[in-house]
């Protein structure tokens, strides 16, 4: 296994100021955070899937393929149900991905046995890309432990999985109980601890609007300053509003958002600017 993470953003969606698609802006993101991190993590939590229309999922998909590759792009097609996450999957291959992601079932409760099916429908639907789970359990209300990860990825020919929120805690728990497969911790203040675990390395909000930081943590003998650059970003706490600003800061989008999102005050958004200020500086000479 290589000693360096691999990192995919989790890439925002971004809307023009009346919550409208801003496709320009989405591209030109697209554009930028491919040329510093390894890959594309669409139509995620960070990038307000619940608020997004198949459509435009769709769209962003498109865009992100255009933008780096059909390699380098996580097209995620989860839905409550296994009909819509399947429908959506058979549009993402249409459109040329060749790997997928989504996240378990939500809202109302699941079985095991119900779990495994609803991997197994979207596998059916979907047979060609490479497909991972995204276990989420503060945002779906669905705890899957490692081992019943385990029945799942071979119920369903999985090729691993995003684990996130405590989950993300149990990672070499998922390691161990489905060796051989690829895991991404959805925490990324600290991608070397992932890799520690036995991760494959991070599918990261953050690296979305600091990417120079995430790019340097690859490379020796850089990974040391660009981690203690990381602990100040981390520091501030996560929220999509917060690195929306940060992407407004360097030119991408309005900030504004669909969802539910608190804006940065005041003394947090002179805090991001700063942020945003040294990692232009420090990490693109």
């Amino acid at each position: 296994m290589s000693s360096a993470p691999v990192i995919f953003a989790a890439v925002p969606t971004l809307f023009g100021p009346g919550g409208e698609l801003d496709l320009d802006a989405n591209r030109a993101l697209h554009k930028f955070v491919a040329g510093w991190v390894d890959g594309l993590f669409v139509a995620g939590t960070t990038g307000e899937f619940p608020a997004l229309e198949d459509a435009e999922r769709l769209s962003l998909l498109e865009l992100a393929l255009a933008e780096a590759g059909s390699d380098r792009v996580i097209a995620h097609i989860g839905a409550p149900d296994a009909r819509h996450a399947g429908r959506l999957a058979q549009a993402a291959v249409a459109l040329g991905a060749t790997r997928i992601a989504a996240i378990t079932p939500y809202y109302l409760p699941a079985r095991p046995d119900e779990l495994i099916a609803h991997y197994r429908a979207i596998r059916d639907a979907a047979s060609g890309p490479e497909f991972y789970a995204y276990i989420f359990p503060e945002r779906t209300g669905l705890p899957v432990s490692p081992t019943l990860f385990a029945r799942v990825a071979e119920a369903a020919g999985l090729a691993g999985a995003k684990i996130s929120g405590s989950a993300a805690g149990e990672l070499a728990g998922y390691v161990a109980a489905a060796p051989g497969l690829r895991f991404f911790s959805g925490h990324d203040a600290n991608p070397a601890a992932t890799m520690r675990a036995g991760g494959a390395g991070v599918i990261s909000g953050r690296s979305s609007a600091y990417p120079e930081v995430y790019a340097a943590l690859q490379h020796q003998p850089r990974a040391k300053g660009a981690q203690e650059a990381l602990d100040r970003i981390v520091a501030l706490g996560a929220s999509v509003g917060r690195l929306k600003h940060a992407l407004r800061l360097r030119g991408f989008g309005s900030g504004a958002a669909r969802m539910t999102v608190d804006p940065p005050g005041p003394e947090t958004s002179a805090a991001i600017a700063a942020l945003v200020a040294d990692a232009q500086i420090m990490y693109t000479s």
